[in-house]
């Protein structure tokens, strides 16, 4: 065990199985669910508790969800086996070697950067397979936790990291019009692969 899971396998030691309820899922994916194919395989990249990986299985996907956390992929697992859902969840180091042999027709990452991974993002993507990416952005209303800039979008970062991936959605509210409504200090970013 690395000092990384430590701390996320702290966190998510006080979780309870409800926190992998669909509820709890990335807006970028519950708004935007009708792009998402009847079947096909996914992956919920560094899943937490799985929120995103449920409301995917629950659309008719056979998901994988992966996560540096042992506790957290181990609640995951016994909560989809409770709910009968198609999640296979995986504790994990994820690197750019993680992907080498899996493509997945649709793939989301929900608070989590790691730039050195956007190639092999886009590489495990199937042709016309979509990334839903929603994350924290360096500029923001409050300030909210993260704030290690390793973990901030730049503005407009999303598109340059996947400029190869044909744009169907990239919203990034920033600071403009009124900062009490909207999504806020993150960026949502859904691309395909060609």
């Amino acid at each position: 065990m690395n000092d990384k899971s430590a701390h996320w396998d702290a966190i998510y030691d006080k979780a309870s199985l409800s926190d992998c309820a669909p509820l709890n899922c990335a807006e970028i994916l519950a708004d935007n669910a009708f792009l998402l194919p009847r079947n096909g395989l996914a992956l919920d990249l560094a899943c937490g508790m799985g929120a995103n990986a449920t409301f995917l299985a629950q659309q008719g996907l056979t998901v994988t969800a992966l996560d540096i956390s042992k506790i957290a992929t181990d609640k995951l697992n016994s909560y989809a086996a409770l709910q009968g859902l198609n999640i296979k969840a995986c504790d994990l180091n994820i690197d750019i070697n993680t992907f080498t042999n899996c493509t997945f027709d649709i793939i989301v990452v929900s608070r989590f950067l790691d730039r050195r991974l956007s190639d092999a993002i886009i590489g495990a993507l199937k042709p016309n397979g979509l990334l839903f990416y929603q994350t924290f952005t360096k500029e923001k209303i409050k300030p909210t936790p993260p704030n290690n800039p390793d973990y901030l979008l730049n503005r407009n970062e999303l598109l340059t990291l996947f400029s190869s991936l044909k744009i169907i959605l990239y919203r990034e509210n920033s600071l403009v019009g009124n900062p009490d409504l909207g999504l806020r200090n993150q960026a949502q970013f859904i691309g395909q692969k060609t």
